[in-house]
């Protein structure tokens, strides 16, 4: 691969100080920007066609490990690239010449719950192992139109419906910082393939947190946005109610480009790239919700986050502890919410009860569960989430706060099988050690922003003495993306960058 740009006297052109990219290096390469892909396309120091090749070659050598492809789409990448640079780099003034803009020519992934025309679409399952949609969903659409080269298909949790993306049926997608460990669920091959550099990025689903905890875990950008804000159609449900798409990427101002071009905004409003790099006002305020920080964390995601607190404060920040009302109840009135939503999908589409030895053992349970879920429980919960979202907001706005501030979850990757976590809890002025269950501990601090339908961010904020990343997760009030992005995106300013996964073929 190497030898393709030996032609060239400026093969990586390396502008941005605050990039890992390193000149003269593919490694280096692969985890550049957009931003900075982008302006080697447009100065012909660099082609799609020899990006693509790279990111394929890369695939090949690092995917048997990491197991976060499931479809590789070599042929329908390699004649995109082609395409983007016909488009590209015909002469201005031509018919033929056409820039779509930053998405143009950059490779990308996508989950395998969201439809793809004549390309298999599992949703992780063994149901659905050779199902080829003959159309696509509304955002791969938007993002052709962007120009973006799908490289391929990443691997999940089961349906969506689990945080681990340990998959029976096509195996467990691994940590590239730890090949033990998970990558966090259900998006998690999208955020393996993102931390990896197998990818400039991908598109999840998020119901739960699956975008936010596989982003945390791995040590990338993941953003949920307000519900509604983009087209599921197309996209194989969990639970409509709460279902999300959004992007994983590893800067901010990259998860800005990739969801621009599938965003509902105002006619006139500006693009999210432009809104994530205007300045940010000196005294934001963030509030801290007391409910989740005084109780169970680890040591080590405590230590990142005080450090992240404290950077904060070095930007112009203001922090405020506050209380958000029926904050403890969000984790149960979302599962009462998915799992009725989840079953009842499953039972319409035929495959539940009656292929229910198909399905994965952990989510057959859920499934199981939903059908003893009342519709009085159900109703209940949809009343509850209401409730949840007035308080909420009325404690954002009466505190004038921008964003909620907390860990995006509790405990750094766990091994790969492990149900159980072992926390020390120093609330109420006395410590204790006791197990909990994983699962509970990765959903705890992600389910509010869906049952509010608000839009929250996963950023990197540290990593563990083991290596392992750490995430720190903000949540805006109603349609503030854009704002949440330019708090991160000053935040990846001022601190130290994470190195890259120790990962090689």
């Amino acid at each position: 691969m190497r030898q393709a740009f030996a032609h060239r006297r400026h093969p990586y052109w390396h502008p941005n100080p605050w990039s890992n990219v390193t000149p003269m290096n593919d490694a280096g390469l692969a985890f550049a920007s957009i931003d900075e892909i982008g302006k080697l396309f447009r100065t012909r120091k660099l082609s799609p066609v020899e990006l693509t090749k790279l990111m394929l070659d890369r695939i090949e050598q690092l995917n048997p490990k990491v197991n976060a492809y499931l479809t590789v789409t070599a042929e329908l990448a390699l004649a995109q690239a082609k395409e983007a640079e016909s488009e590209l780099y015909a002469p201005r003034g031509r018919k033929s010449h056409r820039d779509r803009g930053p998405l143009h020519g950059i490779p990308i992934s996508l989950k395998d719950n969201i439809y793809t025309a004549g390309i298999r679409t599992t949703a992780g399952s063994k149901i659905l192992k050779d199902f080829i949609p003959q159309h696509d969903a509304q955002v791969v659409a938007q993002l052709k139109e962007a120009g973006v080269i799908l490289l391929g298909k990443t691997n999940m949790h089961e349906f969506a419906y689990g945080v681990t993306s340990n998959n029976p049926h096509f195996g467990p997608v691994r940590n590239p910082w730890d090949l033990s460990r998970i990558p966090g669920g259900s998006s998690g091959g999208s955020a393996a393939a993102v931390a990896a550099g197998l990818c400039y990025g991908s598109i999840g689903t998020d119901t739960g947190g699956s975008i936010r905890i596989p982003a945390a875990l791995c040590g990338i950008v993941g953003l949920k946005p307000t519900f509604g804000r983009v087209s599921v159609a197309g996209v194989i449900p969990l639970s409509p109610r709460l279902d999300c798409v959004g992007p994983l990427a590893r800067s901010a101002a990259d998860a800005a480009l990739l969801l621009d071009p599938i965003f509902v905004r105002g006619k006139n409003g500006p693009s999210l790239q432009t809104a994530t790099k205007s300045r940010l006002r000196q005294h934001f305020r963030l509030g801290l919700p007391e409910d989740f920080l005084s109780e169970w964390f680890s040591s080590e995601v405590e230590f990142a986050f005080d450090k992240a607190l404290r950077v904060f404060r070095k930007m112009g920040g203001s922090l405020r502890r506050v209380s958000v009302p029926l904050l403890r109840e969000t984790e149960d009135a979302g599962n009462q919410i998915a799992w009725a939503e989840a079953t009842h999908y499953h039972q319409q589409a035929g495959w539940f009860p009656a292929r229910a030895a198909d399905y994965g053992e952990d989510v057959r349970e859920r499934l199981e569960l939903g059908v003893k879920v009342p519709a009085t429980s159900y109703l209940s919960a949809l009343e509850q989430r209401e409730s949840f979202l007035r308080g909420l907001l009325a404690v954002m706005r009466d505190a004038n706060l921008d964003a909620l501030a907390l860990p995006t979850t509790p405990i750094p990757a766990p091994l790969i099988g492990e149900e159980t976590t072992a926390l020390d809890s120093h609330g109420s002025g006395f410590s204790r050690r006791a197990n909990h269950p994983t699962r509970a501990l990765l959903l705890r601090n992600n389910r509010p922003a869906n049952l509010a339908a608000l839009p929250a961010i996963s950023i990197p904020c540290g990593l563990t003495p083991d290596g392992l990343p750490v995430g720190l997760q903000l949540i805006g009030s109603v349609t503030d993306e854009a704002l949440l992005l330019r708090i991160a995106h000053a935040f990846e300013r001022v601190r130290p960058p994470l190195p890259h996964p120790p990962l090689t073929a």
